[in-house]
């Protein structure tokens, strides 16, 4: 029989999906079939599935954690912010609406039947299933037609593991006030806790982890230490990204404006893992280094704004004049579209009907429609002669004389982006190109990087096998595969 398990937070980016990826990774290290489930997320950074829908990044993590084929399933309601006009909610990796946060409480009774329907298959498929929650347990003013937190565990009956972060500092409080704050049904779901991300010596908290046991009546079922490689991973959201440089090491500076609606961001994720790249995210008020050696305007959920928020902060100013300068640009989805001469959206997908002037730098204009591409692809980059492979997720259609050299030619014959007269400025819808070895090492050898013998897709391989040990070390896995029902 299926067993379920159901990993709540303290609050958001305690490391929940980690958590859910590492333990997913060990336990089919064991010989089970586990999948991940998260009933609903938001974020921008989301994965095309082999189904053909799209899902959070984080769940396509996981899923890849537990050795499976990332499904809609795993994540049935997906929910991408666009600023002042609410999110976009994707269902079952398909888009049914836009709706504002007030609105939304009145979609939850409508989603649940969906959810529950998703849930059911993958519990018909695993051994295991292990529920990932959103946010915080404890968000009360939420609670009414929860399908994200108590509400799903207890229509699930899933029993709940609740995980504080004791980093951000206060994890006692957290934990304990979690508990004081639920319905007494609600907290009466959950049967134990693990503190997140201890640094230094962990006899040092034994007196704390004691204390909330012995206050809460949960077990303690582990004290995790800071997994520092995490970093290699691709993250949920982007409150992680911040204005300075690569960790790996300096090199070739390379410049991305960090925009407001910033959207699957992993996209640089290889980029930062080059030990040839200093990969700077420029934060709003600050000025693009005048030493990049290429501009990289990446995908955004809200384009016409975050156009609007780039010009806000000078960085057109900036990205004409490092043109000026001889400077590559690139321009990934949105970042692409932002290089033509418009950008319009009768249909108003991003909220209101409107059109906006784009940067000017390639001939070309984008409408967005109501079809959205969502497709793995693979071909030859033109530009640069070299294989690639990535996926489309996309609702813009792009045309203009600057198409006729188009930087991508994809395996079934037809064509993606634009490059400029003087090879300078390029843009395209892909997603993904960098974590393709070959294409990446072609990139970086057209801008003067030194090459490298990083294997991309290897060394998240590598890092989910590490996150399963860490979890190993520091959870106890039995414990938890007893709690699980």
């Amino acid at each position: 029989m299926t067993r379920v398990l159901m990993i709540q937070g303290t609050g958001s980016d305690v490391g929940k999906s980690l958590v859910v990826a590492g333990l997913a990774r060990a336990f089919v290290n064991r010989g089970l079939k586990v999948a991940p489930f998260k009933p609903q997320n938001m974020s921008n950074n989301a994965a095309v599935t082999d189904d053909g829908g799209e899902i959070g990044r984080a769940q396509a993590l996981q899923a890849r954690a537990a050795r499976l084929a990332p499904t809609v399933d795993m994540n049935p309601v997906l929910l991408k912010p666009q600023g002042a006009n609410g999110s976009q909610v994707v269902v079952r990796g398909v888009i049914a609406g836009q709706a504002k946060a007030r609105d939304y409480q009145d979609w939850k009774p409508r989603l649940k039947p969906a959810v529950m329907e998703s849930f059911g298959r993958l519990k018909a498929q695993s051994d295991l299933v292990i529920v990932e929650g959103a946010g915080s347990a404890a968000e009360i003013n939420l609670r009414a037609n929860d399908i994200a937190n108590m509400g799903f565990a207890r229509e699930a009956d899933a029993p709940v593991v609740l995980v504080g972060d004791i980093d951000r500092g206060g994890v006692i409080a957290q934990l304990v006030g979690c508990q004081a704050v639920l319905d007494a049904q609600d907290a009466a779901m959950i049967e134990g806790f693990i503190v997140n991300k201890f640094r230094g010596d962990a006899s040092l908290f034994d007196e704390g982890m004691r204390f909330i046991a012995a206050r809460t009546g949960w077990r303690a079922l582990g004290l995790v230490p800071y997994f520092e490689a995490a970093a290699r991973l691709p993250a949920e959201d982007a409150f992680g990204l911040r204005a300075q440089r690569n960790a790996v090491g300096g090199g070739i500076v390379v410049a991305v404006p960090l925009l407001p609606h910033i959207a699957n961001f992993d996209d640089l994720d290889p980029l930062k893992a080059e030990p040839g790249v200093d990969l700077r995210f420029v934060q709003s008020g600050a000025a693009l280094p005048a030493e990049a050696k290429i501009v990289i305007l990446p995908g955004s959920k809200a384009t016409i704004a975050d156009l609007a928020a780039l010009r806000a902060n000078g960085w057109d100013i900036d990205i004409a004049a490092h043109a000026r300068r001889g400077g590559r640009i690139h321009g990934i989805c949105g970042g692409y579209q932002m290089l033509g001469h418009a950008i319009r959206d009768p249909l108003g997908m991003e909220g209101d009907a409107r059109e906006a002037r784009g940067l000017g730098l390639l001939d070309i204009e984008t409408t967005l429609t109501d079809r959205k591409t969502l497709t793995r692809v693979n071909g030859q980059a033109m530009e640069f002669d070299a294989p690639f492979q990535g996926y489309e997720m996309h609702v813009g259609e792009t045309s203009g004389p600057d198409c006729a050299r188009p930087m991508l030619r994809f395996a079934d014959g037809r064509f993606d982006g634009a490059v400029g007269r003087d090879g300078r400025i390029a843009g395209a819808y892909v997603h993904g190109l960098f974590a393709d070895d070959a294409f990446r090492r072609a990139f970086l050898g057209a801008i003067g990087a030194a090459p490298s013998d990083l294997r991309f897709e290897s060394s998240i391989e590598e890092t989910l096998d590490a996150l399963a040990a860490h979890c190993e070390a520091h959870i106890d896995l039995d414990a938890l595969w007893s709690i699980a029902r």
